[in-house]
């Protein structure tokens, strides 16, 4: 048996002291790391989350130097840079937490502080729960009991009939989405991996999975003078341009979108749907704000509905849409439920899916239980409609208010323009940044967009994500930030910004 003794290990250890190079004596007696910065899978150092990247970190940083009483112009940071409805003050829905609490400590059954359909809501989950406990794993795609309600919801909603055996219940929709995409992914690199087209800007759940996955980004630009329309001259030009590099397998649309809140019309969905029927791409229907939208005149039209109503002719198109439980008017993120629903995929594709997700065992299932309760609320004539009705209106009501407010606070700012928010949680302003301020950003290595935010929330501890990490339009700068903060909070937000816009315009101009 070898035997490194430390008279090796000495002389070995004099050898590297002389050179850079690490002799095979003293890797024997010192092992190295395996896994290094140089030697991960390289898909991973790709990914990128912006709505999580630096300028977040910075943000906790200077939370907790507020702690320590380190002097700052601003009292508080405020969080402006993703949908987390409850960080930033609002209230779960009283109907929600009752039916999850009854789930997750049954005795709570004999109490008289809650409603009966509370009650008969959590029963109903239960007795579908091995052991009647939401502690058991469920089966790999839900709760047979709540998938049959997401169904009959989506049943509702659209005027046709869905299938429980088409949904799937996940860890939110973005496990959900990264399930569907990994499905399209041909297993090959160069010219053949698989194209996946997002809009940009987009949500940057889609170029990080793209890059983990290794599959090629076909970005198509929506048109921000028209509001964040969807040309389809736009996307045939995407697509043409893409297939020299790669197989185009799938589209992907948000909407309600993320983050430049537009609401794409009927006709809009039915171009999309032609052109991808005619392109042979999976369609990939981001729906999660389909609650939220507040413009005059827009409405949410789900991709299933619309397919549906096309005809047969559009019976072999592969949808798969998803849903969550964290935006809408719950925005019970924590929970991390969610729901995909698929149609037209073949039955032996969807055996795969099957087995891919089992290899997860489930999904939470309390968060199975939220999502049931989102698709089987309280219904007129229950005991807790009426609260659920005021409390759901109330939020929902709010957001039209603030989706207003941040508007029209934008475009009373010199040098910064704002689309109208008509949907989701976000406005996607657009920034007039001076020459000096580009040329301050590029010798410190950052994107100029991103050198304004860090400095909106280094002077006035708004925190808020740049355009960059969306994708935009080049030689364009804009920003994201939520409309969540509540009404008054977000007005002294506001404020803070307007001050600082005209500050660094100053310093810069």
């Amino acid at each position: 048996m070898f035997r490194f003794t430390d008279r090796m290990a000495s002389k070995a250890l004099g050898k590297l002291l002389q050179g850079p190079k690490v002799c095979a004596e003293f890797a024997a007696c010192k092992r190295c790391k395996v896994l290094s910065v140089e030697n991960i899978n390289p898909h991973v150092k790709k990914m990128e989350y912006a709505v999580r990247g630096p300028i977040v970190i910075r943000a906790g940083e200077i939370e907790q130097e507020l702690k320590k009483g380190v002097s700052k112009p601003f009292a508080d940071v405020i969080r402006a840079n993703i949908g987390d409805c409850h960080a930033v003050g609002q209230k779960p829905l009283t109907f929600i937490r009752q039916v999850v609490a009854l789930c997750s400590y049954p005795d709570l059954m004999e109490s008289s502080q809650f409603p009966s359909d509370a009650k008969e809501r959590a029963q109903r989950i239960l007795e579908g729960c091995g052991g009647h406990s939401v502690g058991a794993y469920s089966d790999s795609a839900g709760v047979r009991v709540i998938r049959e309600d997401v169904a009959k919801y989506i049943s509702e909603r659209d005027g046709f009939p869905c299938d429980p055996d088409d949904v799937f219940l996940s860890t939110g929709a973005s496990d959900g989405i990264k399930s569907i995409m990994k499905l399209a992914m041909t297993g090959e690199g160069g010219d053949k991996r698989a194209g996946v087209l997002i809009p940009i800007p987009q949500y940057p759940l889609y170029t990080a999975t793209i890059a983990e996955y290794n599959a090629y980004p076909i970005g198509y630009y929506l048109n921000e003078d028209k509001n964040w329309s969807l040309d389809m001259e736009e996307l045939h030009r995407a697509l043409k341009e893409a297939q020299p590099h790669c197989q185009p397998r799938a589209i992907v649309i948000i909407n309600p979108g993320n983050p430049t809140g537009q609401v794409l019309t009927k006709e809009n969905i039915q171009d999309i749907i032609r052109f991808a029927k005619d392109n042979n791409l999976v369609l990939m229907a981001d729906e999660v704000y389909q609650h939220n939208v507040y413009a005059s005149g827009c409405k949410f039209h789900s991709f299933k509905k619309v397919l549906m109503e096309m005809g047969p002719d559009y019976s072999s198109l592969e949808l798969a849409s998803f849903m969550s439980t964290s935006k809408g008017y719950m925005g019970e993120c924590g929970f991390r439920g969610g729901y995909t629903e698929v149609i037209n995929l073949d039955p032996g594709v969807k055996a795969m899916l099957v087995k891919s997700i089992s290899a997860k065992l489930c999904s939470s299932v309390s968060g199975q239980a939220v999502m049931d309760v989102v698709v089987n609320p309280p219904r007129p004539g229950e005991p807790s409609y009426d609260q659920f009705k005021k409390e759901r209106e109330m939020v929902l009501g709010q957001l039209a208010e603030k989706a207003k407010m941040v508007t029209e606070t934008f475009n009373s700012i010199p040098g910064i323009s704002c689309n109208t928010v008509q949907g989701a949680m976000y406005a996607f302003p657009s920034i007039e940044l001076p020459k000096k301020a580009i040329q301050a950003a590029k010798d410190k290595g950052q994107a100029p967009d991103a050198f304004y935010c860090y400095n909106l929330l280094e002077e006035t501890g708004i925190c808020v994500v740049p355009g960059s990490g969306f994708g935009q339009v080049e030689g364009t700068w804009h920003f994201r930030t939520t409309i969540l903060p509540p009404v008054e909070k977000l007005g002294e937000m506001l404020g803070r910004f307007r001050d600082f816009h005209i500050r660094f315009m100053d310093t810069y101009s």
